[in-house]
C-alpha cells in the first residue's frame, strides 16, 4: 500500500491461489486485512517468475523460518542488478544467521552484499496499511543501499532513518519477538503492569548483550530498532507474538495456539535459536531461556517467574 501510494507498481508473490484470485479479481485480501481496497497498481500471482522479471526492487516479507527456500527459488529469476530488501524478522535455526546474511549467501554470484538491505522498526502492518505515522531505520553494509531503501519508501506518513549497524538493527528486530511472548505470557497471567515493564527493561538487556557480542553498537537498542520495537511488540493488540504470549499465560497448549492462527508468529521458531545461539556464545540471558522453557519444556508461566525472581542478587549493568 506504502509503495503504490508513491506510484509504484507492485507485484505480490502469494503461495495461497485464493489469495491471488482475490486481490485480481476483487483488490482484497481475503485473508490478510481483508476490509482493506487494495490500488489497481497491486497485482498478485502465484508465479515467481511473473513477480520478479524486471523488477528493480525485490522486498522478502516471506516468514523468516522461509527466507533461504525463497531464496532459492528467487535466485535464477535475478537478473544482477535488482536491490534486495528484507522485512522479516527472526534468526535463522542451526546457522544462526540474520535475514540479510542469508539472503548475502543464498544469492552469492549473482547480488553483490551491497545491495541487500534490511527495513525494520515498530511498524505493524495494519497501521502502515492505513497511513498511520511510523518511523522505521534502513540499514545495509553499503550506505548506498540504505540510502536508496530510505529513499524508496519514504513519505510525509513513513518516516525512514538510516542505521548502518545492519547487526544490531537484525538482532534488535528478531529477539524482541521473543520478549514480545514475554511479555504476552505476562499479561495472560495477571502478573501485573510492573513485572511486564521489568520484562520489557531486562529483556532490552539481553538484545544489548548478544548484540553486543557479534559486533553491533550499542547506540543501536536505545533506537527504533531497539527500544521503539520492544515497546511495541510487547504491548500492541497487533503483537502476534504477544498475543501468542497472552493465551500461553492463560493455560492453553502451543501446539493448539499455532493451529488457530492465519499468520505466523516468528518469535516461537527465533526462541529456539536464539536459546541455542546464546548457549554457544555463553551469553546470558535468562528471560529468553524461561520462554524456551515455556514453549517447548512445559514449564509454567508462575514457575518460570519464580526461577527468574529468585535468581542470585545482582548490580544492575547494561550487559
Amino acid at each position: 500500500m506504502l509503495l503504490a501510494g508513491k506510484g509504484h507498481h507492485v507485484r505480490l508473490w502469494a503461495r495461497e491461489p485464493e489469495i491471488v484470485n482475490s486481490i485480481q479479481k476483487h483488490k482484497k485480501n481475503s485473508v490478510y486485512l481483508s476490509d482493506l481496497t487494495l490500488p489497481e497498481n497491486i497485482t498478485s500471482s502465484g508465479e515467481l517468475g511473473e513477480v520478479i522479471r524486471g523488477s528493480g526492487l525485490v522486498v522478502f516479507a516471506t516468514p523468516s523460518h522461509t527466507i533461504r527456500s525463497m531464496a532459492e527459488k528467487v535466485r535464477p529469476l535475478l537478473e544482477g542488478n535488482e536491490r534486495i530488501v528484507s522485512v522479516a524478522k527472526g534468526i535463522e535455526m542451526d546457522t544462526f544467521l540474520t535475514m540479510s546474511q542469508v539472503l548475502t549467501e543464498v544469492l552469492d554470484g549473482v547480488i553483490e552484499e551491497d545491495h541487500i538491505g534490511v527495513l525494520s522498526g515498530p511498524s505493524h502492518a495494519e497501521e502502515v496499511s492505513r497511513g498511520m505515522p511510523t518511523t522505521v531505520v534502513a540499514s545495509s553494509t553499503s550506505r548506498n543501499t540504505a540510502v536508496f531503501i530510505q529513499q524508496t519508501f519514504m513519505t510525509p506518513q513513513f518516516r525512514v532513518y538510516i542505521n548502518r549497524d545492519i547487526v544490531g538493527v537484525e538482532v534488535s528486530g528478531a529477539v524482541k519477538n521473543i520478549l514480545a511472548i514475554a511479555a504476552g505470557i505476562a499479561d495472560g497471567a495477571d502478573l501485573g503492569d510492573n513485572a511486564k515493564a521489568a520484562l520489557i527493561t531486562r529483556g532490552l538487556t539481553e538484545i544489548r548483550r548478544l548484540g553486543i557480542t557479534l559486533g553491533a553498537s550499542q547506540d543501536t537498542f536505545s533506537g527504533l530498532t531497539g527500544i521503539g520495537d520492544l515497546i511495541v511488540t510487547c504491548t500492541s493488540q497487533h503483537s502476534r507474538n504477544r498475543n501468542v504470549g497472552y493465551r500461553i499465560g492463560k493455560g492453553e497448549k502451543l501446539d493448539d495456539i499455532i493451529t488457530s492462527m492465519d499468520m505466523v508468529a516468528e518469535g516461537v521458531k527465533t526462541t529456539k535459536s536464539v536459546y541455542e545461539w546464546s548457549r554457544i556464545l555463553n551469553v546470558t540471558m535468562p528471560i529468553t531461556e524461561k520462554v524456551y522453557q515455556v514453549l517447548f519444556e512445559d514449564v509454567s508461566p508462575q514457575d518460570a517467574v519464580y526461577e527468574l525472581m529468585t535468581r542470585e542478587p545482582k548490580e544492575e549493568v547494561i550487559f
